[in-house]
């Protein structure tokens, strides 16, 4: 970095002026395609990601801007520079550049005179410290009266090892402008030597990058910020992992609950995870063996994802088995889950299927709350069972659910499962028809119950009901589901 002032050194003369045109051409070029993509970026506030990806292209732009602006000071040569002992008038101490409102004057420079003691700045340097042009440049001694108490160590270590052992400037330091305002400043300088090889001045350029610090900031705390969102992210998705798996039976294959007499339910469950997003839901599968020697099954969905729908999925299903113990009917068992819904703290909606099977009568007593209804399948042939009448869990207060049996014999197979499965459309408001349980089914949800009800030859070949699954799982999982599902199977036995 020669000095522009040494007597023994010529001045540094610009480069081609077409070659450093055709950088600026860039330049500009390259910050007009950042400025596109900026003003692509989200601008919701509330998105960590799009307020690092908009502080990122504000930092670009701010670089982008600089490069530009000291291309054009390298394309014009070096700015003028003022001496101490000659008096100009402010007027003419800030150059045109810098009242045409460009950014040149965040680039000064300055020499100082180890001999004679005088020391020359040039207008923009003037700028960027705040001070009147018609004042006399400071010395070397008078410069750390500007900086911050804290960072005048730094100053003062960086001017003595050039001074003293001819090492180049080269770091930032914080001034306060006589308006109190605070500037983040670079400086890069190397020492004059004279002819005997002594120091005799040190020349330095001082760049006010107090913008582009801040932007880096920005992009720096957005940065943090989104690591965090992502790491509570990640946290709440293992907390409601860990939830779905200490609450739902870690059911991997048939189990056999065996009931009063010889009779047994063979019983296969799996929770298909969403293809698409990567948070857990509320869908629930159960079984419970009760003490009269009742089966309850349910599946069931509360909207929603994450901890808390999970832990609200959880609520559910433990009042629901404390109720079926109790010899809860099934319809009356959704209404208490309504009133459950309704007076939570945090409003869910949530669907649900729940069957009491009496295995002396073979008899399955069942309520549906806005749910799928089951599918029955007997001697390889299958349908789906009409539904009584019922709402959404907590759509409405006061909701009373209808109750309906179906007569089971030896071998059925009984499938339950919630809508991520089989997709339906959840009108609102839902007509009544839609309210007696499942007759408004969307073209595509009435399609895929009919691919579930195709595969009952195959069914009434398996066996088990884990080969059940497995058949369901090979026609269903691989597909782009947008939400979780649950599929559950029984199969009366002798």
């Amino acid at each position: 970095m020669p000095s522009h002032l040494s007597a023994d050194r010529s001045a540094a003369q610009p480069p081609q002026r077409g070659t450093v045109d055709a950088l600026i051409s860039q330049t500009r070029r390259l910050r007009g395609e950042v400025d596109a993509v900026r003003r692509d970026a989200p601008v919701d506030g509330e998105d960590p990601q799009g307020r690092w990806q908009r502080a990122l292209c504000n930092l670009a732009m701010h670089q982008l801007n600089d490069l530009d602006e000291h291309l054009a000071q390298l394309r014009d040569g070096p700015p003028p520079v003022r001496v101490q002992p000659t008096a100009v008038p402010a007027a003419r101490a800030v150059p045109a550049a810098s009242r045409r409102g460009s950014l040149l004057s965040r680039v000064g420079s300055a020499e100082w005179n180890l001999q004679t003691d005088e020391a020359s700045w040039s207008g923009e340097l003037y700028q960027i410290l705040g001070r009147d042009p018609a004042a006399p440049p400071l010395t070397l001694d008078e410069l750390p009266s500007v900086v911050l108490d804290e960072d005048r160590p730094r100053l003062t270590t960086m001017v003595t090892d050039c001074l003293i052992d001819a090492k180049p400037i080269d770091g930032e330091f914080r001034i306060v402008r006589p308006d109190g305002g605070v500037r983040t400043v670079h400086m890069m300088g190397e020492p004059v030597l004279d002819a005997d090889g002594s120091t005799a001045s040190m020349w330095a350029v001082l760049r006010d990058v107090s913008e582009l610090r801040r932007s880096q900031r920005t992009v720096s705390e957005t940065r943090d910020s989104l690591q965090r969102e992502r790491h509570i992210a990640q946290t709440e998705h293992r907390l409601a992992i860990e939830l779905q798996e200490a609450v739902l039976p870690p059911w991997r294959g048939s189990l056999r609950f065996p009931q009063r007499g010889t009779q047994t339910l063979d019983l296969t469950a799996r929770y298909l995870p969403s293809s698409t997003s990567a948070l857990i839901g509320g869908d629930w599968y159960d079984a419970l063996e009760l003490p009269d020697g009742d089966t309850l099954l349910s599946v069931g969905d509360l909207t929603g994802h994450g901890v808390s729908v999970t832990s609200g999925m959880a609520m559910l299903l433990g009042a629901l088995r404390g109720m079926a113990i109790t010899g809860t009917q099934p319809g009356h068992m959704l209404s208490w889950l309504n009133q459950l819904l309704d007076a939570s703290v945090q409003p869910a909606l949530g669907s649900a299927v729940c069957c009491r099977y009496r295995p002396e009568t073979h008899t399955l007593s069942w309520a549906q709350a806005g749910h799928p209804a089951p599918l029955l399948f007997r001697n390889g042939t299958g349908r789906v069972l009409a539904a009584p009448d019922g709402v959404l869990l907590g759509a409405t207060s006061g909701a009373v659910y209808g109750q309906a049996e179906e007569s089971l014999e030896e071998g059925d197979l009984l499938l339950l499962h919630t809508d991520g499965l089989v997709p339906r459309r959840w009108g609102s408001p839902r007509s009544s028809q839609a309210e007696s349980g499942g007759e408004a089914e969307s073209a595509a949800g009435t399609a895929a119950v009919q691919k579930l009800l195709d595969l009952a030859p195959r069914f009434d070949e398996a066996r088990s009901t884990q080969d059940c699954v497995r058949m369901v799982v090979e026609e269903f999982g691989e597909t782009e589901r947008e939400d979780d599902a649950c599929v559950l199977i029984a199969r009366v036995g002798s």
